[in-house]
């Protein structure tokens, strides 16, 4: 099978969300809108509480999934189906939209790095108003597969046989991927997908070498192959079907068309995000 050669490579921008949260947009941006069924990539991190302490107090979603992955530090969920979670050190927070929710995502200061992403993944137009749901999966529920000179941390998906505890309604895997210095690794993704690497500490060779910070966008056709830099990687490696639906972003809401981003917003105005 063909290696897959890469598309594009992009460079994230420095924003703010939330209530004033220090963060590096890298789906989402300028550069790159979306990758179908990818609308949101985004790394929040520093030893500063300055940087993140004020969070993201409540606020509605519809139409989406969000995945948010700690590194580092702790994170208290909220939100108005009543569910509570607390996210820790390698532990990830599934939560499921659908018809509308309302959440909080605030910081638990503790001593050093608070550091993480977050993902947003669309919902397909069939599934967009389904009830909303919730999932905390902590660190040790998450499988770690060891490979030569590294391993696979798989949140979604299914690598040598070993499944992920998330449960995405559309087709898609998500990797965290270590490997030590000038290691290699294959891996299959269906063809047909659309697939991102983001490099967060260290470098990659892929035709070249591509360092911390970036994120690698691939054709839709092959396997995929990953050489770690001198200095090793740590990666996040993201693939997904392509739902290849109309989209229509409103803020906090995105579904197919302009008249249901309206609705979202009457209905979130209205109360009705509140089971």
């Amino acid at each position: 099978m063909p290696v897959r050669p890469i598309k594009q490579i992009i460079q994230g921008v420095k924003t703010t969300d939330g209530a004033g949260v220090n963060l590096t947009r890298i789906i989402g941006g300028p550069e790159l809108d979306l990758l179908d069924p990818f609308l949101l990539l985004d790394e929040f991190g520093s030893n500063s509480p300055d940087d993140y302490i004020a969070g993201f107090p409540p606020h509605p979603h519809r139409g989406f999934e969000t995945i948010t992955y700690m590194l580092n530090g702790k994170w208290q969920h909220k939100d108005s189906a009543g569910n509570e979670g607390l996210l820790g050190d390698g532990s990830v927070q599934w939560m499921t939209a659908g018809r509308g929710i309302v959440h909080s995502e605030m910081p638990i200061q503790t001593d050093g790095l608070a550091r993480g992403f977050q993902l947003w993944l669309n919902l397909p137009k069939t599934k967009k108003m389904i009830k909303p749901a919730y999932a905390d999966i902590p660190s040790e529920d998450i499988p770690v597969v060891n490979v030569e000179g590294g391993s696979v941390k798989i949140i979604s998906g299914e690598f040598n046989g070993v499944s992920g505890p998330g449960k995405p309604h559309t087709g898609m895997l998500y990797y965290d991927i270590y490997l030590t210095s000038n290691a290699e690794l294959e891996m299959d993704i269906d063809d047909g997908w659309n697939a991102f690497i983001y490099i967060y500490e260290g470098s990659v060779v892929v035709d070249q070498t591509i360092s911390a910070g970036k994120l690698v966008v691939f054709n839709q056709r092959g396997k995929l192959k990953l050489n770690a830099g001198d200095e090793g990687v740590q990666c996040l490696v993201v693939a997904g079907e392509p739902l290849n639906e109309p989209v229509a972003r409103g803020g906090p809401f995105v579904m197919n068309t302009r008249g249901e981003v309206l609705q979202a917003f009457s209905d979130y105005q209205e109360g009705k995000f509140t089971s």
